[in-house]
């Protein structure tokens, strides 16, 4: 039996520098379902500290669209193109980016860093992150649950505690991750007749 793909999928725009906020507005004006991840940030100024709340994936905003009638969003000014493979768009997976709401959603100090492929893979068994599923690492000392999203090349972590999670053998939807990649947020770069540019890893 063969099942339709749904006609509306996430997909992440690649955005030029600092219009992160500037694109999910306007997205929000035409009537899309947009996703900004944001966290708050310790930076020094002068010669004091400031919290600043920042793009968790500087450079790109999710949005929820039919990718049959992407013009609308490729001509929102600050978009540079949709990520994707070669020249077409690659969806971004609904799990991975469920993962990465409930986790910026708990309140629980975040970071972001490059797709890290060693480690645990635990299920969150208690607490506001229950039944999420990541992997395991320890570092600088402490636990930290890491969700990935693969397309971006990019994890999230999580500080919790070891008593919160067990061991699983094997993720739910993928067994293996792909290698370490270069970040793909570094430039815009160009836009190709049907809109879709994939970043040179």
């Amino acid at each position: 039996m063969i099942t339709q793909q749904p006609a509306e999928l996430w997909y992440a725009l690649h955005v030029r520098s600092h219009c992160e906020k500037v694109v999910q507005a306007a997205l929000q004006a035409r009537g899309y379902a947009e996703y900004l991840p944001l966290y708050r940030k310790l930076s020094r100024w002068s010669d004091r500290m400031r919290q600043l709340v920042v793009p968790l994936f500087p450079g790109y905003v999710f949005c929820r669209f039919d990718i049959n009638h992407r013009l609308p969003v490729l001509t929102i000014p600050g978009v540079a193109h949709i990520v994707g493979n070669g020249t077409r768009a690659e969806p971004i997976e609904d799990e991975e980016l469920h993962g990465i709401k409930r986790m910026v959603a708990s309140g629980f100090p975040i970071t972001a860093s490059p797709l890290i492929r060693a480690g645990q893979i635990v299920v969150v068994e208690r607490g506001p992150l229950s039944g999420l599923e990541g992997l395991l690492l320890r570092i600088k000392g402490r636990d930290k649950l890491t969700v990935s999203l693969t397309l971006l090349q990019r994890s999230v972590a999580v500080e919790i505690d070891r008593s919160d999670v067990r061991a699983i053998p094997s993720f739910s939807k993928r067994a293996t991750l792909p290698t370490l990649a270069r970040s793909a947020g570094a430039g815009c770069g160009a836009q190709s007749e049907s809109g879709v540019v994939f970043p040179d890893y």
